[in-house]
């Protein structure tokens, strides 16, 4: 009698555990808070809008000299960064870069390349300015790369370039073509401190914004067709078995499955107004399963009205539907979620934590589930109950809820 409220409470508790996991995501980090191990410091710094990358500087009026220090987070001992500067136009194209990465012997190496075509290597050669000192260091999944430019007399404000890519061996590859690689360009103004990033010459609040928009979309998401949806499925199955559990796991499938759907179809509607704002930028696999997503849950809900009652003949076959299509909407979901996780490219601590999420729901289903069959099958034995076999059988037959919005 009293076990069920027990579990009840148990999974609300992990609800608003999961919901605290993920919502610190939408915060970025932040340059101004940031202290470099050297305790060097810089009097500007900003946060570019793409490629978890951060430039700080010092600029010198008097001789038109610039301390720079780029940050690019979240990156392996195979992978490469740059960033640089372009006097002649705001692409890749003749840009004057800073490039880092782990050389053959694995040693963090920082040197200058001119980018005179797109079908560079990044060679080491000199740069239309001078560059009187650089170097690099690499700390926890962070390359740094230090250095001091000549800037050209009279100029202050810059297009800037910054990527990253693959680097086995010490070779640099060719760079991704993902959205946060072809955006990753804007301007800097070393004497005001402002930037602005690739928005469409619209500045950096709007490129600030779009990742915020990004953020939210992923979180929206993340919770509710990943955390949310499986947590309601897993509240009909194992709560059901309680006899002072009923109608009580009922409502609670109801509140947290139609919870999921509400969230998700907001995510799903921040999804195409990302689209919308995205010209010729398409992830047709990630795009597709939404989609697929939006429509099965979309007709879940709407099944509700077609739902006979229990002693009906024809309740095993809406129950087999209920159930098989909220498990294919579980397991879509969560690997759209990790389509999505590759797209935005956030740290690696919250594709982690996801991981961490499902590891742990995945435990607490094995251990409630030996729970129920246990309690099932010496209520069988004892003969308490004759009907015992309802629970695992209609749970079997789609009575479980099975991820859907209704048992």
């Amino acid at each position: 009698m009293g076990k069920s409220p027990v579990i009840a409470s148990f999974l609300c508790f992990l609800i608003i555990i999961c919901l605290s996991l993920f919502v610190p995501a939408t915060s970025a980090q932040s340059c101004s808070t940031y202290k470099f191990s050297s305790n060097k410091l810089y009097s500007n710094c900003v946060d570019l809008p793409h490629l978890n990358s951060f430039l700080h500087w010092n600029y010198h009026q008097s001789n038109a000299t610039a301390d720079i220090a780029y940050r690019h987070t979240g990156v392996d001992t195979s992978t490469w960064v740059a960033w640089g500067l372009n006097l002649k136009g705001s692409g890749m194209l003749n840009t004057q870069s800073l490039v880092a990465l782990h050389n053959s012997s694995g040693v963090a190496h920082a040197y200058t390349s001119s980018v005179d075509g797109y079908s560079t290597s990044l060679a080491e050669g000199s740069l239309s300015f001078e560059v009187p000192a650089i170097s690099a260091e690499y700390v926890s999944s962070e390359m740094i790369i230090h250095a001091t430019l000549k800037l050209p007399t009279g100029q202050t404000s810059f297009n800037q370039v910054w990527q990253d890519g693959s680097a086995p061996s010490g070779v640099p590859s060719k760079h991704s073509m993902s959205d946060a690689n072809m955006k990753s360009v804007g301007t800097v103004d070393f004497l005001s401190g402002t930037q602005t990033g690739s928005t469409g010459g619209s500045g950096g609040a709007v490129g600030g914004s779009k990742q915020r928009r990004k953020n939210v979309h992923g979180v929206l998401n993340t919770v509710s067709w990943g955390i949310l949806l499986p947590m309601g499925a897993m509240t009909a199955r194992y709560l059901k078995v309680f006899k002072s559990a009923d109608p009580a796991w009922f409502y609670l499938h109801i509140a947290c499955q139609t919870s999921a759907y509400g969230v998700g179809v907001a995510g799903w509607a921040t999804g195409l107004k990302l689209g919308s704002d995205s010209p010729g930028i398409t992830h047709d696999t990630h795009r597709n399963i939404g989609i697929t997503l939006f429509c099965l849950g979309t007709l879940q809900v709407f099944a509700l009205l077609l739902r006979p009652k229990k002693d009906h003949k024809y309740r095993f076959y809406w129950n087999l539907y209920h159930w098989s299509v909220g498990y294919v909407v579980i397991i879509l979901s969560i690997v759209n979620i990790f389509k999505g996780f590759d797209i935005l490219e956030p740290e690696d601590k919250w594709k982690k934590a996801y991981i961490g999420v499902l590891i742990f729901l995945g435990c607490i289903a094995a251990i409630l589930e030996a729970f129920t069959w246990y309690v099932v099958v010496k209520r069988k034995n004892s003969g308490a109950d004759d009907n015992v076999d309802k629970y695992h059988n209609g749970s079997i037959n789609g009575g479980g809820g099975g991820g859907g919005v209704h048992p």
